[in-house]
């Protein structure tokens, strides 16, 4: 397939680009201020708020499938405005779309998600990823929608560098016990994501781990696996802070799995330490 990664220098970009070219796709990755430097991927500049720029990557790359991992927690033009371009842009291309959300869209009063479940956001970054999704259905009907959610790697996310700052003393701040989510491997969240590229596929799917987790849980498991003493891991309760967010989200993956044969890890399984 030829396909065109948004957002290809961002923490899952890499990996699906990393991904999609050893496995012999041809592979254009779209940046905004820094190319890659992953061999054989032509790098393309590309703003999410700029339509001219969108219809110009599509109109020179013409790609089979367009996987959109881009977004700006603090920028409603990139994460709500954007995948509507892009959508409507892919459209008018023919290029299947795969578009990255989040868990993001629920509040959590429900705790447990499928893929039916209608999206009800209480934070502004939840209300552009779900502006979003509504638009994509809209403009693409025949786009997956991929909903995820914490993304974790092999010591190279954010929230691993969270746990090991907090651990090490050089950052403030707690894990909260009552934060709960479904934590996925980049690996596994980008497997999945290829596949649903090179299926039929269309629609909503939950693309997260089985284990639901706290913050505080999650980052003890990162802690055993770095040797990091967990006892140095300060914890407390969001429903104690004036921090807005949900609670308890746990996005329920099992339909979107039969379809796969990517593997979705439990964090309590792809953060066993090896021994």
């Amino acid at each position: 397939m030829n396909i065109l990664i948004v957002g290809g220098n961002g923490f899952l970009g890499r990996e699906l680009v990393r991904q999609a070219s050893t496995t012999g796709h041809a592979v254009t990755a779209t940046f905004t201020s820094r190319a890659g430097d992953i061999p054989q991927v032509r790098w393309f500049p590309m703003d999410l708020r700029r339509s001219e720029e969108i219809a110009r990557a599509l109109r020179e790359t013409r790609p089979d499938v367009v996987i959109n991992a881009a977004y700006r927690q603090a920028d409603w033009a990139t994460t709500a405005d954007g995948p509507t371009r892009l959508a409507m842009a892919a459209s008018q291309y023919g290029s299947r779309l795969v578009h990255v959300s989040s868990d993001a869209v629920f509040s959590g009063a429900d705790v447990h998600y499928d893929e039916s479940a209608d999206p009800d956001p209480i934070t502004p970054y939840g209300a552009a990823k779900a502006a979003a999704e509504t638009a994509i259905r809209l403009f693409a009907p025949a786009a997956v929608i991929a909903r995820t959610s914490l993304i974790i790697g092999d010591g190279d996310s954010v929230h691993e560098a969270l746990v090991h700052d907090l651990a090490t003393g050089q950052r403030s701040g707690v894990l909260f016990t009552d934060a709960i989510r479904c934590p996925v491997h980049v690996t596994d969240l980008a497997g999945a994501l290829l596949e649903l590229s090179a299926s039929d596929h269309a629609g909503v799917c939950h693309v997260a781990g089985s284990d639901a987790l706290s913050r505080h849980e999650l980052g003890l498991l990162i802690a055993a696996r770095d040797g990091l003493d967990a006892a140095l891991l300060p914890a407390g309760r969001l429903a104690d802070t004036d921090t807005p967010g949900p609670l308890d989200v746990r996005l329920d993956s099992t339909r979107t799995q039969r379809l796969l044969h990517t593997t979705l890890r439990g964090a309590r399984e792809f953060l066993r330490r090896a021994h």
